[in-house]
């Protein structure tokens, strides 16, 4: 069993828990990003990145809000995450 699986069976056995730190974390860290993208400017680019950031944490809020399966909305946090993280990376670095 990976990782991946093994955190992926600890959410769904948890899923009222972990979706409210879900939930806290995904905004957390898209505001994040965008912070850091829009410390660049406000430009084209800038403003696809925003966008990425925001669809990302929306959509997992939006399978939380809306009540879908554990599995979608944990992908969903770990896309969410992921994406964020690599947008303030990105960030940071340029």
């Amino acid at each position: 069993m990976t990782t991946f699986s093994k955190l992926q069976d600890d959410f769904t056995h948890n899923i009222i828990g972990y979706s409210a730190i879900g939930i806290i974390l995904s905004t957390c860290l898209g505001s994040a990003a965008v912070m850091t993208t829009l410390m660049h400017g406000h430009g084209l680019v800038q403003m696809f990145f925003v966008m990425l950031s925001v669809v990302a944490c929306s959509m997992h809020n939006a399978s939380i809000l809306t009540v879908q399966k554990p599995e979608l909305i944990f992908k969903l946090l770990v896309f969410s995450t992921v994406l964020n993280v690599l947008i303030i990376i990105g960030g940071l670095l340029i």
